[in-house]
Parts: structure tokens; C-alpha cells; sequence
């Protein structure tokens, strides 16, 4: 057959495709779509890449491991627990570690995948807050975002559950308390969820589909969605010379984002792989089966939720009794706020629309500098976070530093109140003061370090002008209020 005939023929089939399919339109239109150049772009890849390795390894965990609560006796090769009994959920984790081939390094690969990829989400929420990617129209994408970010959280919690060991099910006996909490209803939601009086029997079978099925679905079709809107949104990007509201510089999809993107995921799972094979996690096997009448020392949650532990830990035990029912204030208040602090960054960018009254759509970010109140407020909620995380290891800092726990406690308790606010108003002190720094740069140009003598003796530094991309990058933005002058009436300038 002639290379003609071949050519002919493929043409023919393309064509056929195309017809049915639209494949040729599709791919005219959006394999040539432009993607901008900037690191802080590959944060959302590496969430991305770490929520395929998640599923790739939870698949190969899917095969081995058995989500039952029956008890058996233990024999294989672990020989510290050989004879103990416990539960087929934790033996089969077990096996899955010890007799498994490569078992043990897909369980840590698949639980350092599950960090990364909060923290990249995390990450990529923040850099999306600081430079105003939510804004109009991207509301619906931050709020998409948002909830892969709160799924993954239950996510990880069942996850981290499953095991049936000490530590998982102490915090298991946290999330009883707070549903036992809950007023009126609380010992309800419990036996719900339990299925009868705790720990129950169906609690790993029903974690296990939530964590397999369900949540993993949804979370995909989220995926789906928020990248379908970053697509028809088109990729923000920060001022510069040529960049408008109504384009994009960068590189194509096809086929130079493409071979980035495929080798940036390939080094994004050999990292992962690299960590689980060095670095030890979650070594179920230490703290042993779970006992109701045991608790692990040290017990900490995954990072992610441990300012949701540090709320509990740092509150006082009030409790209040009122017609007849006991309100534990100590509890009931954490798991209210918990929520609350989500719930704020949800809405933000509606918030954020109102209180400005912009309605104006955004394609080009902002420099976290040139909106003070906006990074003021970012870095306070930091900073909340990681006093509470603090809070929730409020026993590891008093070992550590030697120091008596209810000394911690209070710290934490004042430094709550204290921190976020004094962090605001920092940051937004040194906002201004770079934007007045990058005021004196436009006016009279950087500083080049050369003194020069004037004839008349005074020592001046010599300044050189800068380049016309530096000045568009620096004035490409609206004044803000805080450095406007405002005239007496009467007197125009």
C-alpha cells in the first residue's frame, strides 16, 4: 500500500471522527489554548497529580484490605502481635504492610499523597486569595475549590480511620464527644453512626464506602468541573507588558504545556514515592489494636485538622444545664466555630464584592501589596491557624519545652485573640510601606549604589530609571485609598 493510499485513508477516518465526534473542532479550539508561565501555577497542578496518585494507590489498598470489625487472632508476620486478637480491619492493614509485596510503600505513598495534597490545596487557595483570582467571574471555581478542600478533610478523617488501630480510634472517641455534644439530637447522630453504643460494629464498613465510593466521586466530578471552568474562564495572570484584561501570553497546551505538565506529574510522583520510601507514617503497627479502654500517648490528628483539636483543647469545660439537658459548652463551642472558620472562607469572595461594590470582572491578579486590608485579613487567618495547631499539641509543647501544660493552654488561649489581630495590622502596615516604597521607585528610579559628589559638596546616591515593563507592573493597578489625599472642599488642586 502507497504511503498516498495510507494518507487518503487516515484522512477518511479522521473525517468520520470529526463528523460524529467534533474531534478536529475541539482540538482546534482548545489544544491551542494559551497557558501563562509562573510557578505559583503549578501549585493547583501538584494537587491535581497528588489526588491521581491518591487513587492509583487506594485502588492497589482496595484489593488487600478488609473492612470488618469482627475479631480474629492474629498470626503473620509482625511478631509482637502474633496471638492478639483484634479486629479484621486492622489485621488485614497488617498484612497489607508486612506480607503484601510493596504493600508497605504504597500505604505511605498513599498517605504522603493525602498530605501533599491538602497542603497543595491549602497553597493554591492562598494564592488565589492573596492576588484575587476569586473575584467576578471565578466565584463559583473558588467555591468548587473550597468544597474539594472541606471533602478532603472528611476524607482524610475516614482514611485515617480505617486502620482500627489505638490511634485512629482515639480519634474516633473525639468525634463521639462532639456528636454527643450536639444538643437535643447528639446521642442520636451517635448511635446513627456507630451503629449502636460506642465504638459499634459497622463504623469501619460504613467509613470505608464513604471513603472509597462516595466522597472520591464527588470530589472527581468536582475536579471535572473546576478545571471545565478554568477552561472556559480563561487562566488569570499577573500584569506586565502586553497583558490585558482580555488576554493571554503564554505557551500553548499543545505541545509545550502538555510536555511540562506530563513530566512536572512524573517528578510530582517520583517526590511522593521518594518521601514514602525514607520517611516513616503512620506506623499503625506500633500503637497496636484498638481498645476502648486505652488511649494512645501523644495522640495527635493529620496537621490538617489539628486546629480543629487545638479549638477543643484550648477551651475551658464549661457546661450549663438548661431545662434539664447539660450543654457541654467545652465541646459544643469548638465544634461551632470549626465549621464557622470554613464556612468564612467559602463566602469570601461574595463578601469581599459587597463590601467593595465591585462588580467589575478580573482577569489580571492583583500584588498582595496593593490590597492591605485583603492580605492583612490572609495572613490573620494564618496565623489563627497556626496558633491552634499549636493548641492542638498543647501536651507536646509542654514536654518539649519543659513547661507546665496549663502555662500552654492559657498562651494559646490569649494568644488567639492576641496574634490574628496584631498580624493584621502588621501586614497591613508593611503593605502600605511597599507600595510607597514602589511609589519612590517610579518617581526616581532604582537604586544603583553609586555615590556621586555635587560640586557644591553634597553626596548624592545616583538613581537609574526604570525599564518600561518594570513601570507598567509597578502602576498597573488602582490607587489604593489608604494613599489617597483627600482635599479640603473648596480648594482644588
Amino acid at each position: 500500500m502507497s504511503t498516498g493510499e495510507l494518507h487518503g485513508r487516515g484522512e477518511r477516518v479522521a473525517d468520520w471522527l470529526d463528523g460524529r465526534l467534533g474531534i478536529h473542532t475541539l482540538g482546534r479550539k482548545y489544544l491551542r489554548k494559551v497557558f501563562p508561565d509562573h510557578w505559583s501555577f503549578l501549585l493547583g497542578e501538584i494537587c491535581l497529580y497528588s489526588f491521581v496518585v491518591l487513587i492509583l494507590t487506594g485502588v492497589y489498598l482496595t484489593l488487600f484490605f478488609h473492612p470488618s470489625m469482627n475479631e480474629v487472632t492474629y498470626h503473620g508476620s509482625y511478631v509482637p502481635l502474633n496471638g492478639v486478637r483484634m479486629s479484621e480491619a486492622y489485621a488485614s492493614t497488617l498484612d497489607i504492610s508486612f506480607d503484601v509485596r510493596g504493600g508497605l510503600l504504597m500505604r505511605q505513598v498513599h498517605h504522603w499523597a493525602a498530605l501533599v495534597f491538602v497542603a497543595g490545596m491549602l497553597t493554591h487557595m492562598m494564592r488565589h486569595f492573596f492576588t484575587g483570582s476569586f473575584r467576578k467571574p471565578r466565584e463559583v471555581n473558588w467555591v468548587f475549590g473550597w468544597s474539594l478542600l472541606l471533602l478532603a478533610l472528611f476524607e482524610g478523617l475516614f482514611g485515617y480511620s480505617l486502620p482500627d488501630d489505638l490511634l485512629s480510634g482515639t480519634g474516633m472517641r473525639f468525634v463521639n464527644g462532639a456528636l454527643l455534644s450536639v444538643p437535643v439530637v447528639g446521642t442520636y447522630l451517635s448511635m446513627f453512626l456507630f451503629g449502636g453504643e460506642y465504638p459499634g460494629h459497622d463504623i469501619v464498613a460504613r467509613f470505608y464506602s464513604l471513603h472509597i465510593l462516595v466522597i472520591p466521586g464527588i470530589m472527581a466530578a468536582l475536579v471535572v468541573a473546576h478545571l471545565i471552568l478554568v477552561v472556559y474562564h480563561k487562566h488569570t495572570q499577573f500584569a506586565g507588558p502586553g497583558r490585558t484584561e482580555r488576554n493571554v501570553v503564554g505557551t500553548p497546551f499543545m505541545p509545550v504545556y502538555l510536555a511540562k505538565a506530563g513530566g512536572f506529574f512524573f517528578l510530582v510522583f517520583g517526590t511522593l514515592a521518594l518521601m514514602a520510601a525514607v520517611a516513616s507514617i503512620n506506623p499503625v503497627y506500633s500503637y497496636g489494636p484498638y481498645r476502648a479502654d486505652q488511649v494512645s500517648t501523644g495522640a495527635q490528628p493529620d496537621w490538617y485538622l489539628g486546629f480543629a483539636e487545638g479549638l477543643v483543647r484550648i477551651m475551658p469545660g464549661w457546661e450549663i444545664t438548661l431545662w434539664g439537658h447539660t450543654l457541654v459548652l467545652g465541646v459544643l463551642i469548638p465544634i461551632v466555630v470549626f465549621p464557622l472558620l470554613l464556612v468564612l472562607i467559602g463566602v469570601y469572595p461574595f463578601l469581599e464584592a459587597r463590601a467593595t461594590g465591585d462588580k467589575g470582572e478580573h482577569h489580571l491578579l492583583d500584588r498582595p501589596r496593593n490590597r492591605p486590608v485583603r492580605t492583612g485579613l490572609g495572613a490573620a487567618w494564618i496565623s489563627l491557624y497556626l496558633v491552634l495547631l499549636a493548641g492542638g499539641g498543647n501536651d507536646i509543647v509542654a514536654t518539649r519545652l519543659h513547661l507546665s501544660i496549663n502555662t500552654v493552654t492559657w498562651a494559646i488561649r490569649i494568644a488567639v485573640f492576641v496574634v490574628p489581630a496584631t498580624v493584621f495590622v502588621v501586614t497591613r502596615r508593611i503593605c502600605l510601606g511597599l507600595q510607597l516604597q514602589d511609589r519612590q521607585r517610579v518617581l526616581h528610579g532604582r537604586e544603583t549604589g553609586v555615590i556621586k559628589r555635587l560640586p557644591h559638596g553634597e553626596y548624592v546616591e545616583v538613581h537609574e530609571p526604570l525599564s518600561r515593563a518594570r513601570l507598567h507592573t509597578l502602576t498597573a493597578h488602582e490607587r489604593p485609598g489608604e494613599l489617597v489625599r483627600h482635599e479640603p472642599r473648596g480648594n482644588p488642586r
